[in-house]
């Protein structure tokens, strides 16, 4: 005899061994394993495309869902201030969340020293790749560098700032079409809703990348670079968890969610980023979370791209710190105006430095010859270790666009508060995003 309340009940949870965040965990640790006692395995080309493949894939998305997320939702809404009004809000918010990630980079730098007593050597030539890039940009180079000279350019290169300013034009275009639109933008949320299905597919292949990812940065580097600057790495890891745990908790406390429960909520996005040290390859499941947890889609199209240039607090709290771990090395006493200076400009340097591995090390390049010439041969004492705080950087950076998407939806009035707490309070299964996606 069978029962009438069997078809209401959810299925039963998936084994321990078929959840994306168990294989993606167990993938980096044995990743890492290979690489410390089977070094010349993991070094090899393809465990290396492993790694960089799925990064690939992921990004090869990326511009087409900005596209129509930010289309869609700015076509459908009934006003262009609505629009505008969003975006200096969460400018704003940038602005000041940014400013706390710097100023208490520099704070822990002071307390702990850590470049204080060091003995290593640094090679210059090293690093001069990433010193000519930053010596050819100038802020004007960069506003101007925002407007594509084409649009298809703009695409195919992926570059965010370009993709996002042109979705924002055709948005408000096809906003103004009123009724004649309504078929195109019927076509682009559908092509939305099929991209979000390519990315539950590619997701498949996120244990192999963050396997090959981990296995070649360890076997490539070896525990012993970062046994020589655990100091500096150890620190630069405190004070993320400080800024996210502290800073940013008392952020979701005022709007009303814990810090905590929205960290699980995005687990699997967290570990991808672990095992490819790229916030990029989360950035389209993380949007798709964030209208799921009750965020409109509009803010969620409008903050999170852009906060991918704009709010990059991993990469805030790394250039202080590190800037102030160089400078004790290589003994060089910074004044406190120096450090307001380095706080200043590192606010400027960090804009439209990407998720994408190595972004941060280039805008250290930039603060640094800023401030001051003999510090920027420096940034070749934490080449080696650079790898290893990249994790950590775009850790944060995804933490600090998550949080920032739910402010920004809580202050615009566009937050449904009872997605938000009915998505934090019971335990996520990843199936059901994934089922989510393909069936919506």
């Amino acid at each position: 005899m069978t029962t009438t309340t069997a078809s209401n009940e959810k299925p039963a949870r998936k084994p321990l061994y078929r959840l994306l965040y168990v294989q993606v965990l167990a993938a980096i640790v044995i990743g890492a394993l290979l690489g410390v006692f089977a070094p010349d395995i993991a070094v090899s080309p393809w465990m290396e495309a492993m790694g960089k493949g799925f990064v690939n894939l992921i990004k090869m998305v990326i511009a087409p869902i900005i596209f129509c997320t930010i289309v869609s939702g700015i076509a459908h809404l009934e006003s262009a201030a609505k629009v505008g009004r969003v975006g200096v809000k969460a400018l704003v918010y940038f602005e000041l969340v940014s400013t706390i990630a710097l100023a208490l980079g520099l704070l822990v730098g002071n307390l702990l020293r850590p470049g204080e007593g060091f003995s290593g050597k640094a090679d210059a030539a090293a690093v001069a790749k990433y010193l000519e890039p930053t010596a050819q940009r100038s802020s004007v180079e960069f506003v101007l560098g925002v407007i594509p000279d084409s649009v298809i350019g703009a695409f195919a290169r992926g570059d965010i700032l370009q993709v996002l300013l042109f979705s924002i034009l055709f948005g408000f275009a096809l906003m103004a079409l009123g009724e004649r639109g309504r078929a195109l933008r019927g076509v682009i949320d559908e092509a939305g809703h099929a991209m979000f299905g390519v990315i539950a597919i590619v997701m498949k292949a996120a244990p192999l990348g963050a396997f090959g990812a981990m296995g070649y940065t360890v076997g490539k580097y070896g525990s012993q670079s970062l046994l020589s600057l655990a100091w500096l790495v150890g620190s630069f890891y405190i004070t993320s968890i400080l800024f996210v745990v502290v800073a940013l908790g008392l952020v979701a406390h005022l709007v009303g969610f814990s810090i905590f429960r929205f960290l699980a909520y995005i687990r699997d996005e967290l570990l991808i980023v672990l095992g490819t040290s790229s916030s990029e390859s989360a950035l389209p499941q993380l949007m798709e979370k964030l209208e799921r947890l009750g965020c409109s889609k509009s803010v969620v199209g409008l903050v999170v791209p852009t906060g991918y240039s704009f709010n990059l607090d991993g990469t805030n709290i790394y250039m202080t710190l590190t800037s102030l771990f160089i400078a004790q090395a290589l003994g060089v006493e910074l004044s406190a105006g120096q450090q307001f200076v380095i706080l200043s400009v590192a606010m400027l340097t960090s804009k439209g430095a990407s998720g994408v591995t190595g972004a941060g090390f280039i805008t250290l390049g930039a603060t640094l010859s800023s401030i001051d010439p003999r510090l920027a041969p420096g940034m070749a004492i934490v080449i080696g270790v650079d790898k290893f705080m990249s994790e950590c950087r775009a850790l944060t950076n995804i933490c600090g666009n998550g949080v920032a998407a739910i402010v920004v939806a809580w202050w615009e009035g566009e937050l449904d508060h009872d997605k938000l707490a009915a998505g934090l309070s019971r335990r996520i299964d990843p199936s059901d995003v994934e089922t989510a996606v393909t069936t919506e």
